[in-house]
């Protein structure tokens, strides 16, 4: 199957955000805000916004979902090889994780996976899932195992593993339903409930309302390969609502994208996007369109990226290097700005938490008016973009070389401490 590489996957979402046009900011401007609350006061809040979600939603902590990836091999260096990396002299990742270079597949890799969620308060994944046989599908049955055994639910994260992504999306979603849902008697798939307690499969995707062309920077027009046409989108969705409609009154489709108006004329019944490049303060611009069309919509919460560029540059004219984000113009051999950059990483963390759920539990949001809540955490452990809430070793830890090639803090846990802190907050 066709797979969108690690590098293209960043340049989109870099793409999106040279399409918002955002200025890059001075570490000083991207201090946590919610609104025009201050992170601590927030933060303050935290036990009474847990006790008006868990009147709506019994089964809050279902709501908060880590965004995961089944698709690392140790034996071939699947994923570990990225950006011409050779495991495991290096790896590709800007942090070693605090596993090594593990096998997705190993039942100890996934079980301590599933203790560090379960005790960051985090009740569901949703699995990155790249089609019918392919590695990430033949994992979601030992995951599904384990991750049962911790009561951890599982949905799924449709990738774009081909052009033809819209014209099979409903067959997909059926087989996601009948060989992890009817299979298993539905003992692990995410059935998540909304505010009147109704409980139904929700199924999320990556880059489904894409523009059909692409200008680059030398103002070169081309035609984007995993464009869908929404009508294509509309065929489709509207064929997993009634196929399924008998069983569950109506799964949840959730699309990948910043356009309501699309998102609506493809007939998706939310939207979603994790992109840390748009940073929280920004959010409200975005999740107002949906709003007046009585959509809900999510941002994730995030650490920032902290990408691993390719050894050879691409030989695109247009080419240019993700740098970290928030903005900060990092010294990763310099220790006091390297914990500088995590000690940012932080604050995203919080203010994407707070900010998603500042939205979700206004009253004039659609969300809230729907009785819709959906916290994704982007993510657990996609390690090539540095966005890994999975630990990492400790600085102390690295051999000098190490040091030299990787970015790891002096707290490999702080990411999941932080979340789970903010959980805690919550109750």
């Amino acid at each position: 199957m066709r797979r969108l590489p690690s590098l293209s996957r960043r340049a989109f979402l870099a793409g999106c955000a040279a399409v918002i046009g955002s200025a890059r900011l001075s570490s000083g401007q991207d201090r946590p805000r919610v609104g025009t609350t201050d992170v601590g006061q927030a933060i303050e809040r935290l036990p009474l916004i847990g006790e008006r979600l868990r009147a709506r939603f019994a089964d809050l902590h279902r709501h908060f979902i880590f965004e995961y990836y089944p698709w690392y091999d140790s034996a071939t260096g699947r994923h570990w090889s990225d950006a011409e990396r050779t495991p495991p002299a290096e790896v590709s990742a800007s942090s070693l994780p605090l596993l090594g270079t593990y096998d997705s597949r190993s039942s100890q890799v996934i079980e301590q996976h599933a203790r560090w969620i379960k005790d960051a308060g985090i009740g569901a994944i949703n699995l990155s899932w790249w089609g019918v046989g392919s590695f990430e599908d033949q994992a979601v049955h030992p995951i599904m195992d384990v991750m049962r055994a911790f009561d951890i639910k599982v949905m799924f994260h449709l990738e774009p593993y081909s052009p033809r992504r819209g014209a099979q999306y409903a067959d997909d979603i059926t087989y996601l339903l009948r060989e992890y849902g009817d299979k298993r008697r539905y003992d692990t798939l995410l059935l998540l409930q909304d505010a009147n307690g109704r409980a139904a499969p929700i199924f999320k995707s990556f880059v489904t309302l894409l523009s059909p062309t692409s200008t680059n920077c030398q103002g070169v027009t081309s035609p984007v390969e995993l464009f869908v046409p929404d009508d294509i989108w509309r065929q489709q969705v509207v064929r997993v609502h009634r196929d399924f409609a008998p069983d569950f009154g109506q799964v949840t489709l959730v699309a990948d994208s910043l356009d309501a108006a699309r998102t609506a004329a493809a007939g998706f019944d939310a939207g979603a996007v994790g992109n840390p490049y748009i940073r929280p303060g920004q959010w409200e611009g975005y999740t107002a369109a949906f709003d007046q069309r009585d959509i809900p919509f999510s941002f994730a919460v995030n650490t920032g990226f902290d990408p691993l560029p390719p050894k050879t540059p691409p030989t695109d004219p247009c080419y240019r290097p993700s740098l970290f984000e928030p903005s900060y113009d990092v010294q990763w051999n310099v220790e006091a700005s390297r914990e500088h950059a995590h000690r940012l990483a932080a604050a995203r963390i919080k203010a994407s938490f707070l900010t998603t759920l500042a939205h979700q539990i206004n009253p004039a949001s659609a969300n809230w008016r729907r009785g819709f809540l959906l916290v994704p955490v982007n993510s657990f452990n996609e390690w090539n973009e540095g966005t890994a809430f999975e630990p990492m070793k400790s600085y102390r830890d690295l051999t000098g070389a190490e040091r030299a090639l990787y970015h790891n803090p002096v707290d490999g846990a702080y990411r999941l401490d932080t979340l789970k802190a903010l959980m805690g907050e919550l109750g």
